[in-house]
């Protein structure tokens, strides 16, 4: 028994199970910087702009933005990750595999984070703004001292389900042969009958998964205890 298992580690794990998990983490990573990088400057301007809560309100700016998050929100991940095929091209020089995936992924996250970040910031005390406005500062200096770091704790929750989104997305891509964890459960575990390999791939994304979010809900707690 103990034979047959370091056998299988050396044969399957160690060749195609590790690399795989390596694929998918670094693709999530990637995808989740870049996604965070252009997600969170439009959930501070959806935000900003409402003409309720807003600080410089500007509705039709509001509409137009919302209105573009709401379409590639609608979007399945798969249909999108086909239609961004000569966008990857075009980048990567190719539209499949772990670098080309990492473009859909992240155009498919970046709305979702936007909206998380515009629901973090309402959940803010109104109060907490017009004491900021009260003592002179500026919008930048209550966006950047007031705003995100009140709402940090939320926004590292946005942050632990936008990973936990992305691995989902990023098995999915193994569909078309997006790379990482999906694909081998496709192409070994479904295809080629090796049940054990898509057994491995999905406990090792269970666990990443679990992992995540462990983690992402320390970090908020500890935040919101030294608040």
């Amino acid at each position: 028994m103990l034979e047959n298992s370091i056998q299988w580690l050396h044969t399957k794990f160690v060749p195609l199970v590790l690399p795989a998990t390596w694929q998918t983490i670094e693709m999530v990573l990637l995808s989740t910087i870049f996604s965070v990088i252009l997600g969170l400057p439009l959930g501070v301007l959806l935000y900003v702009t409402d003409k309720e809560r807003g600080i410089v309100p500007k509705p039709v700016l509001n509409q137009i933005v919302n209105r573009i998050i709401d379409v590639f929100r609608s979007v399945p991940f798969l249909v999108l990750m086909i239609v961004l095929f000569p966008l990857c091209r075009v980048i990567v020089g190719k539209a499949i595999g772990t670098e080309a995936t990492i473009i859909p992924l992240t155009i498919a996250a970046a709305p979702f984070v936007a909206r998380l970040v515009e629901t973090a910031l309402k959940e803010i005390d109104p109060g907490v703004i017009l004491a900021a406005k009260s003592m002179g500062s500026t919008n930048a200096q209550i966006i950047f001292k007031v705003l995100i770091p009140e709402s940090m704790p939320s926004l590292v929750d946005g942050v632990t389900m936008t990973i936990i989104n992305l691995i989902g997305y990023s098995a999915m891509a193994g569909a078309i042969g997006g790379g990482g964890l999906g694909d081998l459960a496709i192409r070994y575990g479904y295809q080629r009958f090796q049940n054990d390999v898509l057994v491995a791939s999905v406990i090792v994304i269970l666990i990443l998964v679990g992992v995540i979010q462990m983690t992402g809900t320390r970090i908020s707690m500890h935040m919101l205890k030294k608040r």
